[in-house]
Parts: C-alpha cells; sequence; structure tokens
C-alpha cells in the first residue's frame, strides 16, 4: 500500500511539472497599438514594414485617427509594403479636401462653385458656419474601395488580424471603442479630426477624432488579453520657448499638455516603444510621407532585437492579395437599398448615382456616381455599404441618406478685370423655395458697374429641367464705331473708336435636358433690352446724352453644349463644345428699321497633357448672322480677355475690347500651361481671327488671318479664382496691352 502511495505521487508530481512547462511556454499574445498624428502616421507604414520583414505575429491591433486608417487596412490583409504603394499614390489634397471633380456637377452647379469663394449656410437670418472644411467623403470612398474584400464583417475582432479603434463623442467627451459595425465608417469617425472633418453619426452618437480623450489605446488593447505591446507613438513632443513664436504654435502646445503627459505612463506600459523622429513635420506633411515612413522604419530598425523575440506568423507576409481577392476594376451591385431619403425620392438618388440592380459598374463609374450625388449639396452624409449576396456573385449596396436641413445659403466673391473693374459678389441662394428639387439664386453685383443676376432651376436630371434668368449687365468703354447702328458722317466727322456706356438686360425662359452627364440641350424664349448711349456726341450743341441704341428684342434660342474640362481656368484635359443659335423675331422702340435676323455660333477646344506639369489646349470658333443686317449692336466684337461675356462679345489678345467687329468671324486660338508650382501657371499663348461682314460668303473666312495676338502670362489658382496677369501683343498694331484679372469671373 505505502509503494503505492509513491508511486501515485511521483505521477501526480510528474504531471504537475508538465503543467507548469506547458504554462512556462505559452505563447504570448502581441498586440499593436498606433497613434494618432495625422501625417506624422506614415510612420507606422514604415514600422510594419519592419514587422513584415522579421515575420512577427500580430494578435491585435488598436489604432486612433491615422493610426486607426492604416492599423484597419493592415488588419484587413495588407501588407506594410502594399500600404507604402498604396498611401504614395494617393493625392492627399484632393481626398482631404473632398474636392469633386467638375465632371460630377451639373452645368448649374459648375457655374455656381466657379464663381463664388465663400459659401455660408444662412439660417433664420444668421450666418452659420459649417461645422467642418471637409465631410470626408473622399476618406470615406477610400477606406470602402480598399477593405471591400472585408466589408461581410461586421465584427472586427473577425479580420484577419483583430481591430478596434477609438472615436470620441463630441457631446460628451467620452472615448468610444468601436470594436463592430461598418469598418470604413468607424474609422472615418477615429480619423474626423475637429474643424477639418465634420463629426460621424454612429449608433445615435455623434464622433470625432479618438485623438481628443485617448489617442494611445494601450489600455484598451491590454483588457483584450494581450502579452506584449508594441508601441508606435507619432504625436509631438512639448517644444521650448525658441520654437514657440506664433499664435498657432502656442495653441498647438497647449493641445498636446494632456497627451503628452497621458504618455509619461503610457510608455512605460509598452513593452516595444517606437517613438519615430517626426519633430520636422507637422500634420499635414502629407507631401513628405516618403521621408516620414522611412523614420518610422529607422525607429523599428532600433528594437529589431526585441521585435524578433516575438513569436513568428505561419507565413512570412501577410497573406492579402490585390489582384486575387478585390476586383480593382469594377463591382457587381445585385441589389440597391436607400434609407434616410425623405425629400428626395429612390429615382432621384439612383438617377445621380447613375447605376442601378443588377449591374456592374466600374470603380470609375462608382465614384463618379457618389461624386454626382454629393455635388448636389442636397445631403449632409452619404455612407454605404457593401455585403456580398447570398447565392450570387457580387455585392448588395446598402446606402444611407442625411439630408441638408439647411437651404439657404449666403455666398460671396470678388473681382477686378479691366472692362467691368473692381466687383463684390453677394449671392443668396434658397433651395427648395417651391418644389425639393428647385433652386434660386439671386446675385448682387457692387463696385464700378453695379450688376444682377437671378436664375431660378427645377432640376429633373435627364428629364426635361425648366429655367428662368434674368440678369442685367452694364460698362463703359471705348468700342468700334462700327457696332452702332449710326452713320457718323452726318456728324461731319469720322471716328473710330467713341466713349460709350452699354445697358443689357436679358430675361431668358428655357427647358433643358441632359445627354449623359456633360451634354446638354436648351430651347427656350428670351427679351433682351439693349441700350447703348454716349456723352461723347452732342448733336446741336446741346450736351444731352446720344443714344445709340434703346430697343427692345424678342427673340427663340437653342444651345447645344459639351463641357469635359477638368478645370474651366486652367484645364488639363477633356473636350469641349458650345453651339448656339439665336432667331430675333421682333423688335420695339428704337431699332425702327428691324428686320427677323438670325445669329449662329459655336466654339470647340480640346485640352490634354504631355506631363504633369505642362498641358496644352487648342480650340477653334466662328459665327455669322443670317438675314438683313439692319442690326450691328448685336454683331460679333472681338478684343480683350475674360470669361462669361455677354451678347456676341469675343475674347481675343493683343487688342482691346470690343475692338474688331462684322457679322462674321472664325478664330483659332493655342495655348501652353506649365504648371511651375502647385496652383502656379506660367502660360503661352496665341489667336488669330478673320472679322468682318459676310465672310463665310467672300471666301475670306478661309484666308490667312488679318488679325493675330501672343500672350504670355502668370496665374495662380486661388479660392478667390484664378489671379492672372498677362501681356499680349499684336504685330498688325505693334503694340502691347496688359490684361489683368483677380477672382472668378462673373
Amino acid at each position: 500500500m505505502k509503494q503505492l502511495l509513491i508511486i501515485i505521487l511521483v505521477i501526480g508530481l510528474s504531471f504537475s511539472s508538465l503543467a507548469q512547462d506547458n504554462g512556462d511556454t505559452k505563447t504570448p499574445k502581441v498586440g499593436l497599438v498606433l497613434s494618432g498624428g495625422g501625417a506624422k502616421g506614415f510612420a507606422h507604414i514604415g514600422v510594419l514594414k519592419v514587422i513584415d520583414s522579421l515575420g512577427v505575429k500580430i494578435d491585435y491591433i488598436a489604432g486612433t485617427s491615422m493610426g486607426a486608417i492604416i492599423g484597419s487596412l493592415y488588419a484587413s490583409g495588407y501588407s506594410g509594403k502594399q500600404l507604402d504603394s498604396i498611401f504614395k499614390g494617393l493625392d492627399f489634397d484632393k481626398v482631404i479636401s473632398d474636392e469633386l471633380p467638375r465632371s460630377a456637377k451639373t452645368f448649374y452647379e459648375r457655374d455656381n462653385d466657379e464663381k463664388y469663394a465663400v459659401n455660408l449656410p444662412f439660417d433664420k437670418f444668421k450666418v452659420k458656419l459649417p461645422s467642418a472644411l471637409s465631410r470626408g467623403q473622399n476618406v470615406f470612398n477610400l477606406l470602402s474601395k480598399l477593405t471591400l474584400h472585408v466589408s461581410d464583417i461586421e465584427q472586427f475582432d473577425q479580420l484577419p488580424i483583430p481591430f478596434f479603434c477609438i472615436a470620441t463623442n463630441i457631446e460628451n467627451g467620452e472615448a468610444v471603442v468601436l470594436d463592430s459595425g461598418n469598418l470604413p465608417q468607424a474609422v472615418t469617425a477615429s480619423g474626423a479630426f475637429p474643424s477639418l472633418f465634420q463629426p460621424v453619426l454612429i449608433d445615435n452618437q455623434l464622433l470625432v477624432d479618438g485623438g481628443v480623450i485617448n489617442n494611445y489605446p494601450i489600455h484598451e488593447i491590454k483588457a483584450k488579453g494581450m502579452d506584449v505591446i508594441i508601441g508606435v507613438d507619432v504625436q509631438d513632443d512639448l517644444r521650448d520657448r525658441g520654437e514657440l513664436t506664433s499664435a498657432p504654435d502656442v495653441l498647438l502646445q497647449i493641445n498636446n499638455f494632456r497627451t503628452i503627459n497621458d504618455m509619461k505612463l503610457k510608455s512605460k506600459m509598452t513593452d516595444i516603444y517606437i517613438h519615430p523622429d517626426i519633430k520636422d513635420f507637422t500634420v499635414v506633411s502629407f507631401s513628405e510621407g516618403k521621408k516620414i515612413i522611412e523614420n518610422g522604419k529607422q525607429a523599428a530598425l532600433k528594437n529589431i532585437e526585441n521585435l524578433n523575440k516575438l513569436p513568428k506568423r505561419e507565413t512570412r507576409y501577410p497573406t492579402r492579395s490585390l489582384s486575387n481577392e478585390t476586383p480593382t476594376d469594377s463591382i457587381k451591385i445585385n441589389l440597391i437599398t436607400i434609407k434616410g431619403n425623405k425629400r428626395y425620392t429612390r429615382s432621384y438618388v439612383i438617377g445621380k448615382l447613375k447605376f442601378k440592380d443588377d449591374t456592374k459598374v466600374s470603380y470609375e463609374d462608382f465614384n463618379r456616381g457618389v461624386n454626382n450625388l454629393i455635388a448636389t449639396n442636397n445631403f449632409d452624409a452619404f455612407t454605404y455599404q457593401f455585403k456580398k449576396s447570398e447565392n450570387k456573385e457580387g455585392y448588395d449596396f446598402y446606402a444611407t441618406l442625411t439630408e441638408n436641413e439647411i437651404t439657404t445659403f449666403l455666398k460671396l466673391g470678388l473681382h477686378y478685370d479691366d472692362l467691368y473693374k473692381s466687383a463684390a459678389l453677394v449671392n443668396l441662394t434658397k433651395k427648395r423655395l417651391l418644389f425639393d428639387n428647385d433652386v434660386a439664386s439671386l446675385d448682387i453685383i457692387l463696385g464700378d458697374n453695379v450688376r444682377y443676376n437671378f436664375e431660378y432651376f427645377i432640376d429633373k436630371g435627364f428629364y426635361w429641367s425648366i429655367g428662368l434668368t434674368s440678369r442685367y449687365n452694364q460698362f463703359r468703354k471705348n468700342v468700334n464705331a462700327e457696332l452702332l447702328n449710326v452713320d457718323f458722317n452726318t456728324f461731319g466727322s469720322e471716328l473710330n473708336k467713341i466713349d460709350i456706356e452699354l445697358q443689357d438686360q436679358t430675361n431668358q425662359l428655357y427647358i433643358q435636358t441632359l445627354f449623359r452627364k456633360d451634354f446638354s440641350l436648351s430651347i427656350g424664349a428670351e427679351h433682351k433690352r439693349l441700350k447703348i448711349k454716349s456723352e461723347t456726341i452732342t448733336v446741336n450743341n446741346q450736351n444731352d446724352e446720344f443714344l445709340f441704341e434703346s430697343t427692345d428684342y424678342g427673340s427663340v434660342f437653342g444651345t447645344l453644349k459639351l463641357d469635359m474640362y477638368d478645370n474651366k481656368y486652367f484645364p488639363k484635359k477633356g473636350v469641349y463644345f458650345n453651339g448656339d443659335m439665336h432667331w430675333y423675331l421682333l423688335s420695339s422702340r428704337f431699332n425702327t428699321e428691324f428686320n427677323p435676323f438670325s445669329i449662329v455660333k459655336a466654339d470647340m477646344g480640346y485640352a490634354f497633357s504631355v506631363s504633369d506639369k505642362l498641358a496644352f489646349n487648342l480650340k477653334t470658333e466662328g459665327g455669322f448672322k443670317l438675314g438683313e443686317n439692319s442690326t450691328n449692336t448685336l454683331d460679333f466684337a472681338l478684343g480683350g480677355y475674360g470669361n462669361n461675356f455677354i451678347n456676341n462679345f469675343i475674347p481675343f489678345y493683343g487688342y482691346d475690347f470690343i475692338s474688331l467687329t462684322g457679322n462674321s468671324y472664325v478664330k483659332a486660338s493655342a495655348s501652353a500651361d506649365y504648371e511651375i508650382f502647385k496652383k502656379h501657371h506660367v502660360t503661352l499663348e496665341g489667336n488669330w481671327a478673320n472679322v468682318d461682314n459676310d465672310i463665310f460668303d467672300s471666301g475670306e473666312w478661309f484666308t490667312l488671318p488679318d488679325y493675330r495676338g501672343y500672350a504670355i502670362g502668370y496665374g495662380i489658382d486661388t479660392f478667390l479664382g484664378p489671379v492672372e496677369a498677362k501681356y499680349s501683343y499684336s504685330p498688325e498694331r505693334s503694340k502691347g496691352i496688359w490684361y489683368f484679372n483677380i477672382g472668378f469671373w462673373f
């Protein structure tokens, strides 16, 4: 019996020793914490490249802000090297600013965006500042595409590497752990830097950047059972007095007090603490991403001995395959579900998106459709999620809209040019004035020449839309006397130029339909009141103003327009066509010798780039009059530089405004645009023209040009619009002319 007890005791001790040995050899769980830091977060990629090269197995990832963006993609299966390639290929100015391509906007929307420098919500007679500079839509779109292969995963701990991120509840200041739901939306919320990106609504919580409260979630990841913590800290250190030289420096220092004090404790809790050298970079140093990534790599290499001791993954690199798991060019959408649309019908939303159920759509067209919807400014937010369809190849598309409750906007602009001189623009825009899909806009232009422009538009997309406009223009200028309906020999003198004041009021009612997105056809009726007077000429020694024109004209018109330029003022690619025909049927009052006539004109252009810096734009145009030539004041008049000219005034380098006149003309032009710095353009331009009466009958339109002009210019694309100075020269005149322009043309 005694021997039996001894045997049992030995066996028990053996099992106990074995159990102890097994406990000692338990594989530790490794957690990775990635802090926020804006562009400085690129350093995370350098660290991940080192971790991949060593084959370190990461069991959980926690991230805040940029750490959440990079961490979520790594958790989804991307390698550090793949993330390096992805981020190097991005234009962060466009991603962050929510800059929408021009092609995403309707013609009406383009005219608005290319006219105003400031756009402010206006409610209950108070100006309301927007919640942020950007809604973060481009960030969300990018993350949705990059995480499509895991879009059916709603619990983030089921990702290839379990993951969570931190956001801040802006209403109560509490940190929120986001570990389930829509992954792109959660990550967008974690990175919603206050004032830069608008807050994100998730589960009835209004969320902003997690870095406000918890920029380094080490406690949260330890609570997931991690044994070893790798931490990458890309936060700023405190600066000394020599570096605190401006108000922003001081405010940033104050903001960093909390996070830096937190890191004194949290860094000690981190087993492998990696703090890249990022002191020479800021949160917006996106253009220096390559250097920041390298600094992250070097910081990780300093810890290579400790990193190399960590457990290794079975495969040396993540198994994510860009080419095999995610279609890079298109996506099959089987079902579209839309929520949140109250005023705008499903057909309106689908019409803007331009893709339907059971269709295969390219990513380019998908993004274009999303941009089309966002460009309407009818929605505060647009989020969506792809879920793999059951028993069917492709995805179901679930979209949630938040309609914009603000319908009134105050818009402002500034401008100077050589014709209208200085001008300040004040605009009041009202959406949903009478219908859910209408917009009314009134421009009041104050300055040297007071003007106004009223527009009302009922947008029915690809159906026939309805528009109403009323516009008043005036300016004073020396013009070619041939443009005026008068025989100067009756005054006993011959005049080439005369100082006149021109006033033009034009009212139009039209219908418009769209072909595709960039082609529009408009048909309508127009009333024009044209008045031209001068104080230069006196009759019978009287000092009264002399009237050259004071007539009301009635006409019908049709326009066909294609506009695929990527930029109105500095195009790098695209084609353009604008054809217009006006049939003047009636006149009253002054022009007693009126006979009906038509004016037909068209211009077209083609822009293309030969490099990232150099672009060319080739244009040709022409016009002619059909019918009696009893009315000259609506003839073509070439000269000057500018956009948005009224009537048949045509810009032409080398000549002053309204210098070359005739009832028909042809013109060709070419320009080279070199972007020496971002948004700084040097241009070389030339234009050639024939203009006279009936040149298409005489054959003069096909002869060598009678008029030539060349220009060299420097322009800056600013938020106010283009700021340009051009020096032009005409061989015929042997004289140069300067043109100046500040701000959008209106």
